[in-house]
């Protein structure tokens, strides 16, 4: 089993910033690919950012330019730096590690942050 564990979350004006933080019980290093997802009420879950292995990144286009996905390695932690918060970034964001366990990929999941972005 893997447990991940999301924190950063928070209340923050138009245009602030938050950096959310995922802590992973295993090694980050082995993960397949790993991400952030966000759901906000009444919607479906979005991805928002995800990172490979070998560290290639990809974003969905409504946070391309303000959002910025890292990781540590050594600290198995995952990142996301958000900027220029809007209100529709208002949401429960989800971190995601996928990791091949007996020949099978499963995906593994964070609690959820809640962020707010309003003034």
């Amino acid at each position: 089993q893997v447990q991940l564990v999301d924190s950063g979350g928070g209340l923050v004006q138009p245009g602030g910033s938050l950096r959310l933080s995922c802590v992973a019980s295993r090694s980050i290093e082995t993960a397949i690919v790993m991400g952030w997802y966000r759901q906000a009420p009444g919607k479906q879950r979005e991805v928002v950012a995800t990172m490979t292995h070998g560290g290639i990144t990809q974003y969905t286009d409504p946070v391309k330019g303000r959002f910025t996905i890292s990781r540590n390695n050594v600290k198995n932690t995952l990142y996301l730096q958000m900027n220029s918060l809007k209100p529709d970034d208002t949401a429960v964001y989800y971190c995601n590690a996928n990791y091949l366990i007996d020949d099978d990929v499963r995906p593994y999941w964070g609690q959820g942050t809640q962020v707010t972005v309003s003034s």
